[in-house]
């Protein structure tokens, strides 16, 4: 009788195995023994034996059972056993599940859809999304020419965003649905690739109408998902609704967040640092002090000053003997502190106006300090922003004579509807938007003697004064001016460089706002220019910065800004 084919994977083997057998080595204790020599049985033996009989042997003699690999380790084999006995296209296949499992996860392939709103926001959006692709939809395009008519930042950024897609289409070479390679004009950090549609697709979506460009974009977001099974397609959009909308209709959405500075804005900068109690008694050794230009200096070595920032202030308040000063300088370890004076003693007033806590304290300190060319003040209505900022610099161009005016500047972005167009001059235009500054100046002129003298005083203050329009401050340069921005947390972080960047020798620039009264459609308090600049500035010798919490204005506003 011939023996059958010897099995050729090792499961069969196994299979074929008497059952009876509870473990592996049991097994190779049986087949040792029964491949031990024996007198081989004639074929007369064979065909009269029982069927039961002849079996067995044929499987335990067959002679294939000493080529197998060694079964040394347990039968059982794990997953990473079994994908390294894969073939060559089934390895493939599990290579491309694994990368479409990463796809899903965000890790993978990426196509990004711009929505309109993103690159009229940010010109250069286009850019920032490092390896991964970017697409837009031809009814992008379409908006993107009905937007760049005009004078408007919107109209500025449609036109700069055509330009660049321009300078990225003189580099065409292969069809243009195969993509554009967004490195070509330098960007290095930029990996993808651009597609602009050239497919169409259903302009039918349950639950939206047809027709509307919103919802033809999300069709294309649709169209792009079935089309591209093995690619993550995710719409980017600053317009919340839209992003519902998607999410509605299972497609994957998300806001545009390189405009970001900070994900949390409990994380931004403060510019003051309140030091642990032990503070002096643990640096005992290292410390140094000594007298300096009238004030009192400290040189301290630790790791806590390696931590300090340029500009910062720190304090420490405890039996009655507070400790206010600002640091100097840091070098690796070592950091110099120089205490600040005391702004709510009346023999250090500015203009007649003392500090009331501990912020206003350093904020006067800042606006005072000749080597600061840039001060942001950051902090809720009533905290006195704007009454600092107009005593310092009526103290320092009046009195001092160090700038020749002041210019004070603001978004006009109103927080209800537009009352139309405003007669007169630009500063006429402008007096409405900033009727801060005459409430202030009225506080600051209260103090003389009487309704002549104090007509006398406002005449000579607002000869200094001068308010004037963001929009024709491109191309201008200040010279040895004391310029205030206020209502900054309205600007974008473009408008922000354009306004800093109009500084010219021995001017000093304030920025004044609240990131939590944002009017400014698609700004929010990571994206805002004040938040901006706040971050970026950080650490340079010639700025600072203080957020300012408590406020002064009045028992009635600081209830309603607590419990309203």
């Amino acid at each position: 009788m011939p023996l059958p084919k010897a099995p050729q994977k090792r499961g069969s083997i196994l299979k074929d195995l008497p059952e009876q057998l509870d473990s592996y080595e049991e097994m190779q204790e049986t087949l040792k023994a029964k491949a031990a020599p024996k007198k081989s049985a004639s074929k007369k033996q064979i065909k009269a034996a029982p069927k039961a009989a002849q079996a067995t042997p044929v499987v335990e003699e067959a002679p294939v059972i000493e080529t197998v690999p060694p079964l040394e380790k347990a039968p059982v084999k794990s997953m990473q056993d079994e994908e390294r006995t894969l073939s060559d296209s089934q390895q493939t296949h599990t290579a491309s599940s694994r990368k479409r499992r990463k796809a899903i996860h965000g890790k993978g392939a990426i196509l990004y859809v711009l929505d309109t709103n993103v690159l009229l926001h940010d010109p250069s959006s286009l850019f920032r999304f490092k390896e991964h692709d970017v697409y837009l939809p031809m009814i992008t395009l379409e908006e993107l020419d009905n937007h760049k008519s005009g004078r408007t930042d919107e109209a500025r950024n449609a036109r700069q965003v055509s330009r660049s897609l321009d300078a990225v289409m003189q580099h065409l070479s292969n069809p243009i649905a195969d993509g554009i390679p967004l490195n070509v004009l330098g960007n290095v950090d930029c990996l993808g690739r651009l597609y602009v549609q050239t497919t169409s697709f259903p302009d039918k979506l349950p639950m939206l109408p047809e027709g509307k460009a919103d919802n033809q974009i999300l069709a294309v977001v649709k169209g792009l998902k079935e089309l591209k099974p093995d690619t993550t397609v995710i719409l980017v959009s600053k317009d919340i609704n839209m992003r519902l909308k998607a999410a509605a209709l299972d497609l994957e959405a998300e806001d545009y967040f390189n405009d970001k500075i900070l994900e949390d804005t409990d994380l931004l900068y403060s510019g003051e640092r309140h030091l642990p109690e032990d503070f002096w008694s643990q640096h005992s050794n290292s410390l140094k002090s000594y007298q300096k230009d009238g004030a009192t200096w400290y040189e301290v070595t630790g790791p806590l000053p390696a931590q300090f920032r340029v500009n910062e202030f720190v304090w420490l308040e405890n039996d009655g003997m507070p400790f206010y000063g600002q640091v100097k300088s840091v070098e690796n370890d070592t950091a110099v502190i120089k205490m600040i004076k005391d702004f709510s003693h009346q023999k250090n007033s500015v203009w007649g106006i003392t500090a009331r806590n501990r912020e206003q304290s350093f904020a006067l300190s800042l606006l005072t300090d000749p080597d600061i060319d840039f001060v942001t003040l950051l902090g809720p209505a009533g905290t006195g922003k704007t009454l600092l900022a107009l005593a310092a610099a009526l103290t320092q161009t009046l009195e001092n004579r160090k700038f020749n005016e002041i210019i004070v500047t603001r978004a006009t972005v109103s927080v209800g509807e537009d009352i139309g167009f405003l007669p007169g001059s630009e500063e006429e235009k402008m007096t409405p938007w900033l009727g801060a500054v005459d409430d202030n100046l009225e506080v600051l002129t209260q103090g003389t003697q009487n309704d002549w003298s104090r007509k006398t005083s406002e005449t000579l203050i607002r000869s200094r004064i001068r308010i004037k329009s963001m929009s024709f401050m491109r191309g201008r340069t200040f010279l040895n001016k004391f310029v205030i921005i206020d209502e900054a947390q309205n600007l974008t972080p473009k408008q922000m460089k354009t306004l800093i960047t109009r500084a010219g020798p021995g001017t000093k620039m304030v920025c004044l706002g609240n990131i939590g009264q944002i009017d400014t459609p698609y700004l929010t308090e990571g994206s805002s220019g004040l938040t901006y600049v706040v971050d970026r500035f950080k650490g340079w010798s010639h700025s600072g910065h203080i957020t300012m919490q408590r406020g002064e204005r009045s028992r009635l506003a600081d209830f309603a800004a607590t419990t309203l």
